[in-house]
């Protein structure tokens, strides 16, 4: 009985949740784009329906308990944005106080990671469903979350959040009055008719500018030649309804779509990041890491990911690889030493790094990658996991592994671990004409070779006859979709098999060993996928024809092992092989027309941008699919 009246309390405040996002939908019914202005300061506009919209959450980063004392600072990441508090005073209890506005859409990002750090390493985590955090009652109370270590799952602190839907007419009101007082320069409350001209210059309208005189006589009803701020404020709202007055963002000087009111009021709202007098959170930044760091990486509060700024830019030039999490549809970073990343650019983003694989870097890059091979599988090479789970703490989740810690006793044991049964899921796994992700990886999707050369590799001489090589027949494959699945060191390196079907044959492709990182997949002086060693698997399949599926070693990578032969039959999700030590690929190409990628995936795919995925998720659909459907 408790628990049923449980259930009818959560159902009620469901309801009552869902009557406040319809207010927001109803109040304007007009939103059709948001603004955003990429790293070049071009402005984009990204379509957004009304049935998207679900209004604007406040989220107040109160404090946080922790378990020893240092200085604390914490970052909320959300879909592609990343916001900071100020860093605290050395203590066991940071207060921060500290606010930031989230435009909440239905199919947009919903789950928001909290991070706690200390000397930019990353302490503890939360996660939480801002939809769900918001059905609480009272609506702003303060609940806490318990900090997850990121390599162990254990409690490392608590932290203190509240949350709340705004309602749409105090938000707006609240904003005026905000808006005003940027212009009552003598600070006393009251705006005089110089003061309001000036807001209304900076508003852009003409109309308007013409009509000051009359708003601000239908606001000064004592005649007094001035008004307060309140009255000023609702007079403002008002008239926003009747007839828009505001063409331009008073804080960026944007323009605004005059027909879209609800959205014009959205873009000031979040782009002035007002609050209640707390602490606002600084934004701009693209992952927590690169807010933990401060200024140094600190874009533009209104910073959008252009075609080439995060994807090829940072898989080519820095240190860290930017890659959005498909689950969270938020920017995490890839982590690669330094100088290894030196040494990348040095071989494979110049023409004397390519005269040096000529003139026998390739042959020093086997020997080098047998050596370590040999050496990963030494008792001693266990020494190495420690350092190297501290190094990706916050990437890989040993909760997931099938077997302890102490199960293992070389390092590329380790490396090949395995996980436990049900650890990654299967996508509609009754479903054959559903296929799924064939790897833990980085994954670039392509509707065709054409776009994946328009957009990420930069090989010079990349096609499908060269990567399958000159034992497979390539005709059923030209043309076709290709997506790539890119392993890196922290990865879990079984991958599975995409599709189900038969695997009518294996051929392999002698090669070189050049590394899979996009420094060398985006340089136009090598040809990484046609000129590595690799494995091709055939699979013939009912739903999306002939599959090719490619195992491409790189450097470190000791050896392509698969644990499948010729004539098997497979299901979606099997596992089909596993790299030894180091980071690799798997492409898999489908025949022309076969399958319809999803879109999300074609969409980062299309600005360069890899998507963070795990073994079983979807992939795609066939095509046979929508044609009977139609």
């Amino acid at each position: 009985m408790g628990n049923g009246s449980s259930r009818e309390g959560k159902e009620s405040r469901r309801s009552r949740l869902k009557q406040k996002l319809q207010r927001f939908r109803t109040h304007r019914l007009h939103l059709r784009t948001r603004f955003s202005r990429n790293a070049a300061g071009v402005v984009n506009q990204r379509a957004v329906t009304v049935e998207d919209f679900s209004g604007i959450a406040l989220l107040t980063l109160i404090g946080a308990d922790m378990k020893f004392k240092d200085k604390w600072l914490t970052c909320v990441s959300f879909g592609e944005q990343t916001f900071r508090t100020e860093i605290s005073d050395t203590t066991e209890k940071p207060i921060w106080n500290s606010e930031k506005k989230l435009l909440l859409e239905k199919n947009g990002p919903s789950l928001a990671r909290t991070n706690r750090l200390s000397r930019n390493k990353i302490v503890g985590y939360c996660e939480l469903d801002i939809f769900d955090f918001v059905v609480q009652e009272p609506e702003s109370a303060c609940k806490s979350f318990d900090l997850l270590d990121p390599a162990s799952s254990n409690v490392v602190g608590s932290v203190f959040l509240s949350c709340a839907i705004e309602d749409p007419v105090e938000t707006e009101k609240r904003f005026a009055k905000r808006i005003l007082s940027v212009v009552d320069y003598n600070e006393d409350g009251q705006l005089s008719f110089s003061e309001f001209s000036d807001l209304i210059r900076a508003f852009g309208n003409l109309v308007a500018a013409n009509k000051k005189e009359e708003l601000f006589r239908a606001a000064d009803l004592n005649g007094d030649g001035v008004v307060s701020i309140d009255e000023l404020a609702a007079l403002l709202a008002l008239q926003q309804e009747k007839e828009p007055i505001i063409n331009n963002c008073p804080v960026c000087g944007e323009a605004l779509p005059l027909t879209d009111k609800l959205n014009a009021m959205i873009h000031m709202t979040l782009c002035f990041d007002e609050g209640t007098g707390n602490q606002v959170m600084t934004g701009g930044f693209l992952t927590d890491r690169q807010a933990s760091y401060g200024w140094m990486f600190k874009l533009s509060e209104w910073t959008h990911l252009s075609t080439y700024d995060v994807g090829l830019n940072t898989g080519s030039n820095a240190s860290h690889i930017v890659v959005i999490d498909r689950k969270t549809k938020r920017l995490v970073e890839e982590l690669i030493d330094s100088k290894i990343v030196l040494s990348m650019r040095a071989i494979y983003q110049s023409k004397i790094g390519l005269r040096l694989m000529d003139q026998g870097a390739k042959e020093i890059l086997q020997r080098l990658s047998e050596k370590q091979g040999k050496k990963m599988n030494t008792v001693e090479s266990s020494q190495k996991i420690s350092s190297f789970l501290e190094f990706f703490k916050d990437q890989i989740n040993m909760s997931e592994v099938k077997y302890p810690l102490q199960h293992f006793k070389t390092f590329n044991e380790f490396f090949i671990r395995e996980l436990k049964p049900g650890a990654r899921p299967i996508a509609y796994m009754n479903r054959d004409d559903v296929a799924v992700c064939a790897a833990d990886c980085r994954l670039m999707a392509f509707q065709s070779v054409e776009d994946s050369t328009r957009f990420w590799i930069k090989g010079r001489k990349f096609s499908i006859r060269g990567l399958l090589g000159k034992n497979v027949n390539p005709n059923a494959f030209l043309d076709g979709s290709l997506v790539i699945f890119r392993l890196a060191p922290q990865d879990y390196h079984r991958f599975h098999v995409p599709v189900s079907g038969v695997i009518e044959k294996f051929v392999d492709v002698s090669g070189s060993l050049y590394t899979v990182n996009p420094i060398a997949v985006n340089s136009k002086y090598c040809n990484v996928f046609t000129e590595n060693k690799r494995t091709v698997a055939i699979i013939s399949t009912s739903e999306f024809g002939k599959v090719a599926f490619v195992a491409i070693g790189a450097t470190m990578v000791g050896s392509i092992n698969f644990v499948r032969k010729e004539g098997d039959h497979v299901k979606k999700g099997d596992e089909l092989g596993y790299f030894s030590f180091g980071g690799s690929t798997v492409i898999c190409v489908f025949e022309k027309n076969s399958i319809r990628i999803d879109e999300d995936l074609l969409a980062n795919s299309g600005r360069s941008l890899e998507t963070l995925v795990s073994v079983g998720m979807q992939l795609g659909v066939s095509t046979r699919t929508f044609a009977g459907s139609t």
